[in-house]
């Protein structure tokens, strides 16, 4: 039988209020809390959250960068959800919101983070793009773990780079689409990464605090997975 994960509905008061202070600390430790400064390239790493490539948009019209990359295949919360690749999904959404096609660059085959990051440093420099600093835009609760792969597997390390994303509240950012338990999964998922990859020589090492360990280990004895 499949455990399923308890919803805010089926939990008493207090583990509520557990709920609630635990999500708040992961999420926000996941978060790098970086300022926007103009740079040479906007870099979206694609998923499932449409959001995001509008909100790339927003930074390409403040004139943050002159162009974005959009990076992505198909992962596993993509598959069947779009007609084509994600960097080809969100590349239209851009265009929509008055981004230049001009300005735009595809990178279609990504299928996991670091795949982003090494195949779009590959696409431009075989394009005779040599960006010195970067925006990466991701959803909020990957920034921290995007941070900490394109650090590991960016090849040029003197390249600076700042992460940002939509910033939300996790009581605001999950909709119909993307149900609260497809988020906190997603959540604790990527904050087991920051803690495992660096070992695999994916990510470099992110110091994880007590209260960010307690945090992950009540919302897994709160029953989500």
């Amino acid at each position: 039988m499949t455990k399923q994960s308890p919803t805010q509905s089926s939990l008493d008061k207090p583990s509520t209020v557990m709920l609630h202070r635990a999500v708040d600390t992961l999420w926000n430790f996941m978060s790098m809390g970086h300022k926007v400064e103009p740079s040479d390239c906007i870099f979206v790493l694609c998923s499932n959250d449409t959001r995001v490539a509008e909100y790339a948009a927003e930074l390409y019209h403040q004139k943050v960068a002159p162009y974005i990359v959009f990076s992505g295949g198909v992962g596993r919360f993509t598959e069947g959800k779009f007609d084509c690749s994600e960097a080809e999904t969100f590349a239209e959404i851009a265009r929509d919101c008055g981004v230049s096609k001009s300005d735009i660059i595809i990178e279609k085959h990504a299928t996991n983070t670091g795949e982003n990051v090494r195949f779009t440093h590959k696409l431009l420099t075989e394009r005779g793009l040599f960006p010195k600093r970067l925006t990466l835009v991701q959803k909020p609760f990957m920034e921290k773990r995007t941070y900490a792969t394109f650090t590991k597997q960016w090849p040029d390390k003197a390249t600076e780079i700042q992460v940002t994303s939509q910033w939300q509240n996790w009581v605001d950012y999950f909709n119909e689409e993307l149900p609260l338990d497809m988020v906190l999964g997603a959540l604790l998922a990527d904050f087991e990464r920051i803690k495992s990859y660096p070992s695999k020589g994916f990510q470099i090492d992110m110091p994880i605090p007590d209260n960010v360990e307690y945090a992950y280990q009540t919302l897994k004895k709160l029953g989500f997975e």
